[in-house]
């Protein structure tokens, strides 16, 4: 559930008095000094959302563009401050893990213009602009601000979704990790051959990872919403959430669960899954806990999650995948207890599952696994 945003507006018909001010007519110098003094106004009282910071600053330039003497490398400077802004205020916050992404690839992601990038890069890096060329920028940005952040605060249920680019599948690079995983546990002499390769598909598991802590930031509407008092949390949840969809992918049939049902073969002294999963997927799965302290507790709660679904339209049990579940949720408990660096944490996460396990099945329950044996 998400936590109510602090918000400067009284209601949201101010909000729409001050979207109409600032973008029904360019032309009306009262109407967006009017916006102008609002925004001000608010920024006295909280942290502005990103997108409004940028407004502010985008519409201050325009007006003084239009209605006073300013030099043209003063606007210029001005211009390229606003958009140079605007751009880094949009993407660092989207920065994740160990590996930063390129500026473009966020950008991309967020469905904000190339172009608008590559003139934050040569404001930043080269010589300026050419005024007429900033002046389209600030045109585009405020367009863009205005179809991705104002109309969808207005009124989220007729905004379409951002125009962004889709999230690559994870299934690839998953089997190109298992088979490099499997030559290895078949023959150890191949370890330092397949070392670098390995460690590239490691590397490129953290970028899938900061990719879709972005497609969630897109999918749920947090364009823009950034601000100094909000930051963390928002980081938090986008990052939670894009160790949820990674722990989706590794719980489908073929991931930690062997897709052949002969593969699922049990170690009689121990309840833990087959020796081989274990082999495959623990290095993966202590990279990314290290990158990410909690992954481990986040993979838990989705497999026990998994674990309790009850079938839908009559599908049939998958007794062995159940049960193949169970031995990894044990497993995974097991090895964070007996961790150097297991916390507090760690042992809420154990506390979390036998609670949801006794309320789940505990007497007087419907759930299937009344009627089998895991």
């Amino acid at each position: 559930m998400k936590l109510p945003r602090r918000v400067p507006w009284a209601s949201i018909a101010e909000l729409d008095e001050v979207c109409a001010a600032i973008f029904t007519d360019e032309n009306d110098l009262e109407s967006q000094t009017f916006a102008i003094n609002r925004l001000v106004a608010w920024k006295a009282i909280t942290s502005l959302p990103h997108a409004i910071e940028s407004t502010l600053s985008l519409l201050v330039i325009i007006v003084q563009d239009k209605h006073s003497n300013s030099s043209s490398l003063v606007l210029r400077q001005s211009y390229s401050a606003a958009i140079i802004r605007l751009v880094n205020g949009l993407v660092d916050p989207l920065q994740f893990g160990v590996y930063a992404r390129s500026i473009a690839a966020i950008s991309a992601q967020l469905g904000l213009p190339a172009w608008l990038v590559e003139i934050r890069h040569a404001a930043t890096h080269e010589d300026l602009p050419s005024l007429e060329i900033l002046r389209e920028a600030a045109h585009q940005s405020m367009a863009w601000l205005l179809h991705n952040y104002w109309l969808p605060t207005l009124d989220p249920s007729t905004s379409p979704q951002p125009d962004a680019a889709p999230l690559r599948p994870l299934e690839p690079i998953l089997k190109e990790y298992k088979y490099l995983l499997k030559l290895n546990t078949r023959d150890v002499s191949l370890n330092k051959q397949h070392r670098q390769p390995i460690n590239a598909v490691f590397k490129d598991i953290e970028k899938w990872i900061s990719e879709a802590a972005v497609a969630a930031n897109v999918a749920e509407r947090e364009l823009g919403w950034n601000s100094g008092d909000q930051a963390d949390g928002v980081h938090d949840a986008r990052a939670q959430r894009a160790l949820e969809m990674f722990s989706d992918a590794l719980l489908e049939k073929g991931g930690l669960i062997p897709l052949s049902k002969k593969k699922r073969v049990f170690p009689a002294d121990s309840f833990t899954p087959p020796k081989t999963s274990v082999q495959i997927w623990t290095p993966l799965l202590s990279n990314v806990q290290t990158l990410h302290p909690e992954f481990s507790s986040v993979l838990v709660h989705r497999a026990l999650s998994r674990l309790l679904e009850t079938p839908q339209n009559g599908a049939p049990l998958d007794l062995l995948y159940d049960e193949t579940l169970s031995r990894w949720i044990f497993c995974l408990i097991d090895q964070r207890d007996s961790a150097e660096d297991s916390d507090e944490d760690d042992e809420d996460t154990r506390v979390d599952v036998v609670a949801r396990l006794l309320t789940a099945l505990g007497p007087g329950s419907e759930h299937p696994a009344h009627t089998k044996k895991v």
